[in-house]
């Protein structure tokens, strides 16, 4: 646990290159499955806040893959991931698939009008990218009625 709390301390930190390394280690901790769900969600709303607020655009990459490996144990309400939404208009064009991959893997189907703008976006393959996070809803609403 204390893995947890220096990297989250450390996601703060003036250099960006160490904020880089604690959002990889934090991706790491959420890949596995040491963490219970509310650490995971404390993490994924750290690292949402380090994503939105974050200059340096590697920094930013790398909380968004982190936030993305919390989805392979954990379920992830919209609430705790939807201020992405709100930064993605000015995200740069390579962050923008880890945002709207984010956001439907939640598979509320409320997420579905934030990916919805993006598959008219001008670049064909944000276009691309927001036609698969919709897809996550029919494949979700797919499995919920062979249940």
């Amino acid at each position: 646990m204390n893995d947890v709390f220096a990297a989250l301390e450390a996601l703060t930190d003036r250099d960006p290159d160490r904020r880089d390394v604690a959002a990889d280690t934090l991706g790491d901790l959420l890949r596995g499955t040491a963490l219970d769900t509310d650490t995971a969600r404390l993490v994924v709303g750290r690292l949402v806040s380090r994503a939105v607020n974050e200059p340096v655009a590697k920094v930013c990459e790398s909380a968004l893959n982190s936030i993305s490996e919390a989805f392979n144990h954990h379920p992830l309400s919209l609430s705790l991931v939807e201020p992405l939404a709100a930064a993605m208009p000015t995200m740069e064009l390579e962050l923008l698939p880890h945002a709207l991959y984010i956001l439907g893997a939640t598979h509320d189907p409320q997420a579905r009008l934030l990916i919805e703008p993006f598959l008219r976006h001008p670049d064909p393959q944000v276009r691309e990218d927001a036609g698969l996070a919709a897809a996550e809803f029919t494949a979700s609403e797919g499995s919920t009625h062979n249940s």
